[in-house]
């Protein structure tokens, strides 16, 4: 068996147990490796942890317990948008993230292909990440690092969330929230506000803010459909006025049904038909009243007719009377 070059020291089984095939993807965090575990005989994915060179010795081993912690947090995450992790490994002094292998490309991945989504698109996978985040709150775990490069669109059509607590969101200033980037407690909330600027910066190719949005900077105006509604109400600086996270994700839903204003095309380009009826109608049919039914308003229907039938017999009874008259007048005169 053969060492597997770039990894420290020539690793080629980790743990005694997963062997590493083939690096999947890298960025300034560490490597995501194919591997093979050699107990269960299946496929995983193995995220290999890399320090910044720029830590010291005690703050490389606080990163290693917090990346542990968070994966372990993370492994209590069952949800079919949450990439699961299988186990913690130890090896070489650090831990090994073994997870649930996805076949697919990273949200920035698609980003950076193909530039920013349309609306309908980015409200589906707003949806299947909020969907991925309200499982994980329910388990009591934050997420903390929403953003592109977390979020995977797998090959069969998934949306799937990875990167629980990998990180802290004053690692991703462009994304952590307000209150986490001024030190406070991060609740559900801070994960909400990450989403929300995730999307908008997948619409609109760029950050809601400018270079420092801890300073107090207000997010910039974005689309005015269902789905810019979502995103600015999930962009307020007090986390307490955030949009719910249940309703957000009704909102998405709709919106990437294509409900509320047009958003399969710009609003700047949307004519006045693409906009919501808000008047009267004009020629409106006739419809049920609040708290009728439809049956109703079609039972009333036979009284018009039962009118026509009365007035008809009616008009049949005079004209008989009237014969009758003649009749017994001629009667009458004939007899004289």
């Amino acid at each position: 068996m053969s060492d597997v070059p770039g990894t420290p020291g020539g690793v080629r089984l980790v743990a005694g147990r997963y062997h590493l095939l083939s690096p999947l993807d890298e960025d300034a965090t560490g490597v995501v490796w194919l591997a093979r575990d050699e107990v269960l005989g299946r496929q995983v994915a193995v995220r290999e942890v890399k320090p910044p060179p720029s830590l010291g010795a005690g703050e490389v081993r606080d990163l290693y317990e917090h990346l542990e912690n968070a994966a372990r947090a993370a492994g209590r995450v069952s949800h079919r948008n949450v990439v699961a992790v299988h186990d913690v490994a130890s090896e070489d002094g650090r831990p090994w993230i073994v997870m649930e292998p996805v076949r697919g490309l990273s949200l920035s991945d698609v980003l950076d292909a193909e530039g920013p989504l349309s609306p309908r698109r980015a409200a589906h996978i707003g949806a299947e990440v909020l969907a991925a985040l309200r499982a994980a709150h329910a388990a009591g775990v934050l997420h903390l690092d929403v953003r592109p490069s977390n979020v995977l669109i797998a090959n069969d059509g998934r949306v799937m969330v990875t990167g629980f607590g990998a990180l802290t969101a004053r690692d991703t200033p462009g994304f952590g929230a307000p209150e986490v980037l001024a030190g406070r407690e991060p609740g559900p909330e801070s994960d909400l506000w990450s989403l929300g600027a995730m999307l908008h910066a997948a619409t609109e190719g760029r950050s809601a803010f400018g270079a420092d949005h801890g300073r107090g900077e207000q997010a910039e105006a974005g689309r005015t459909d269902t789905l810019g509604a979502v995103v600015t109400e999930l962009l307020h600086r007090n986390p307490a006025e955030r949009l719910d996270a249940a309703e957000a994700e009704h909102r998405l839903r709709l919106a990437s049904a294509g409900g509320g204003v047009r958003t399969d095309v710009p609003v700047s380009a949307a004519t006045p038909s693409a906009a919501p009826e808000t008047g009267p109608r004009t020629a409106p049919e006739a419809e049920p009243a609040p708290g009728r039914t439809a049956s109703a308003t079609t039972a009333a229907a036979p009284q018009s007719d039962d009118s026509k039938r009365a007035t008809t017999v009616l008009a049949v009874g005079v004209a008989l009377l009237l014969l009758f008259v003649v009749a017994l007048v001629w009667l009458v005169a004939g007899g004289g």
